[in-house]
């Protein structure tokens, strides 16, 4: 062989022990960026977790309707999230502050009280969760410790599940969906929601939820959560961990000054009636799911009733079945309903509401002008008027048996 034949057989031969070396030291790698045990990843996870005493972060929270492609709810909070080992329920305190202001206090939860401010109306809500009684705390846990509930429920429960984890470029995803006959939340631990009472809030009881976890922290930054009723999805950001301290955590602090406290069942003493009471009702023209369109003038029976309401609304849905009622207990000249969403953002979400909770009266897709126009804070609302559209009564909110019980006393004696 000649000797520019052996020297270019000696290159090739390094090239190629070059090109094995990068390709084994590639594999090598990828074996160790990728977890070999779900579990034992998932492990490392929830010990990290469970190191977390404190935490400040930006967290982004949205809300979707069942049918939707846009989120119908967008809060931006600055959250201060605390380890709270002494309650038994949550296990965590934490305050939101708006993150345009973060002096200004949107909800906070000490252990023993969850307080709401309600800047409109200007009053901070309190609930000590003594006058409605539930085996669990209603209260969104923050993201820290709701992370670290469902993770360690996924690897500690024995119920029908399915986990996986997939690597992403800088991340892990975690999925787990739970097949059990109960919707499964996660309220400090796993809590199992009876739906027999209100089998419109909940449905298909498949619960999923899904988990991204940062490959250089091997903490969680962004959850997601999607029942058959709603999805939501956290995301959190700009996080300091084990900062502060819990002792230097007091609820009352947060308050608003000169805002009245009120108990849940409580008139805020600030509130004033209604001052559409006694005036015509603003006129309006809206189109249903089938692209038809009504007047207000066009409802002329006796008593006429309006609810403001949203597909996102649980206290809404257990009014379903009782205004289904209402139709059918009532002749059409005594009395006419129409519902109006206000936060469905496609036609397809109002479509599945409407199928899936079996309606069987009018039911409109509200504008912004006539939510402004009605002044609609919140929901439901139910505006009572007369055969000249005059507005007689405004009912807020929905109580199973009470509010059914004013709805139709209004409605017989405005009859009668």
């Amino acid at each position: 062989m000649r000797k520019n034949d052996i020297d270019t057989q000696h290159k090739i031969n390094r090239m190629t022990k070059r090109l094995i070396f990068v390709f084994f030291a590639l594999i090598m790698l990828s074996a160790c960026s990728k977890p070999k045990d779900n579990k034992a990843y998932l492990r490392t996870v929830l010990n990290n977790l469970v190191k977390v005493e404190s935490a400040t972060y930006l967290s982004t929270r949205e809300g979707w309707a069942p049918g939707d492609t846009a989120a119908s709810t967008h809060m931006d909070h600055y959250r201060k999230e605390y380890n709270n080992p002494l309650d038994t329920t949550i296990g965590a305190s934490f305050v939101s502050l708006l993150q345009s202001d973060t002096t200004q206090m949107a909800f906070c939860y000490d252990g023993k009280i969850n307080a709401v401010v309600f800047e409109e109306e200007k009053f901070t809500g309190i609930d000590s969760f003594k006058v409605r009684k539930l085996p669990y705390r209603p209260i969104a846990p923050p993201f820290f410790n709701y992370t670290k509930s469902i993770i360690k429920y996924a690897l500690e429960t024995r119920d029908s599940i399915s986990i996986k984890l997939e690597e992403l470029e800088k991340s892990f995803h975690f999925s787990l969906t739970i097949f059990e006959d109960k919707q499964v939340e996660f309220l400090g631990k796993a809590f199992y929601m009876e739906d027999n009472d209100n089998p419109l809030i909940y449905g298909d009881p498949t619960s999923k939820y899904e988990i991204w976890i940062d490959k250089k922290t091997d903490m969680p930054f962004k959850v997601r959560r999607e029942m058959s009723h709603d999805t939501t999805i956290e995301t959190v950001r700009n996080v300091e961990l084990n900062k502060t301290n819990i002792k230097d955590f007091k609820a009352v602090n947060y308050f608003p000054k000169n805002y009245p406290l009120i108990n849940p069942g409580e008139r805020n003493p600030n509130q004033k009636e209604s001052n559409l009471l006694g005036k015509k009702a603003p006129v309006w023209t809206l189109t249903d799911t089938n692209d038809k369109k009504l007047s207000l003038i066009d409802l002329q029976s006796k008593v006429v009733m309006i609810q403001f309401t949203s597909v996102s609304c649980g206290p809404c849905r257990v009014s379903i079945p009782f205004l289904n009622g209402l139709t059918s207990t009532y002749k059409k000249k005594d009395f006419d309903f129409v519902a109006i969403e206000c936060t469905a953002n496609s036609m397809n979400a109002e479509k599945f509401y409407l199928t899936k909770c079996g309606i069987n009266y009018k039911f409109l897709k509200s504008t912004k002008s006539v939510l402004e126009e009605y002044k609609i804070k919140s929901f439901p609302v139910f505006f009572i008027l007369d055969k000249d559209l005059i507005i007689r009564k405004v009912i807020n909110g929905y109580g199973k048996g009470t509010t059914d019980t004013e709805i139709k006393d209004n409605i017989d004696k405005m009859i009668n």
